[in-house]
């Protein structure tokens, strides 16, 4: 599968998270770097965005030899990038996971408001799956996030806007569990959880998104293939090793731990 995204110099988000998830999931992740970010677990401290051209040769490289069963975008960036991987996109021919990337862990913003229109208008209808968080998911409807109803009002109106499925997350909705909310036109699923309490989470939700696309790339059913991401996700962030002084990554490879200690 292919992801289209920002690298992170530290290693827990982005495209290096993504390329960790989908291996530990049975996928073969190729990539087209969008920008490069300098960054670790404190903050991000830099971002340089890669050429037009280079982020669609990448792509269309990887395309034309590869191919790819699933694509997966993260950090964009900017209007011209939204419109330059939704051409993509099309020309993929294959089912699109959204990851609305919008701010940083540690607050630094990572896409424009003007942006967020281009998302809005090019990105959502072109996703059989949008992930976004709580904070994303008001930016791109308007509508507060504050509760389970919220989310569900939210997922609605994304799916109004012509998004094939919707996977509302509730990591930034207060309470002691986190209700993740994966919708669609004929119904919606349920995944619950105890909240981890942990600064180490860096990085969940490019890591979710990418373990998410995975399960469709291998063909499985949409709602087991976000099952199937969301578990190995929870796991990895209650191993989180406890990296940096900051927001730390997870534990991309904890099955293969696992897997060793049997």
């Amino acid at each position: 599968m292919l992801v289209i995204a920002g690298s992170d110099s530290g290693g827990g988000a982005g495209i290096q998270a993504d390329i960790k998830a989908i291996t530990m999931l049975g996928g073969f992740a190729a990539t087209a770097v969008t920008a490069i970010t300098v960054q670790n677990t404190l903050g991000v401290h830099g971002v340089y965005p890669v050429p037009l051209d280079v982020i669609a040769a990448q792509a269309r490289c990887v395309l034309e030899d590869i191919g790819a069963d699933a694509v997966k975008t993260g950090m964009l960036g900017s209007v011209e990038v939204v419109e330059i991987v939704a051409t993509l996109l099309d020309e993929a021919k294959a089912p699109a996971v959204v990851d609305p990337v919008m701010i940083a862990k540690g607050g630094h913003p990572l896409l424009p408001d003007l942006a967020v229109e281009a998302v809005k208008s090019l990105m959502v209808p072109r996703a059989a799956l949008l992930t976004p968080n709580a904070p994303e998911a008001e930016a791109l409807t308007g509508i507060t996030v504050a509760d389970l109803d919220g989310q569900r009002r939210a997922g609605e109106a994304l799916l109004r806007m012509g998004a094939k499925a919707v996977l509302m997350k509730g990591g930034h909705v207060a309470g002691d569990t986190v209700i993740d909310l994966l919708m669609t036109p004929d119904g919606e699923t349920v995944l619950e959880t105890e909240r981890i309490h942990s600064m180490h989470t860096h990085g969940t939700g490019c890591t979710l998104a990418s373990a998410c696309a995975a399960g469709i790339a291998k063909g499985l059913p949409l709602s087991v293939a976000v099952a199937e991401g969301w578990a190995y996700v929870a796991e990895a962030i209650r191993r989180a090793p406890g990296l940096g002084g900051g927001h730390g990554p997870l534990d991309h490879a904890w099955p293969v731990r696992e897997f060793t200690r049997r």
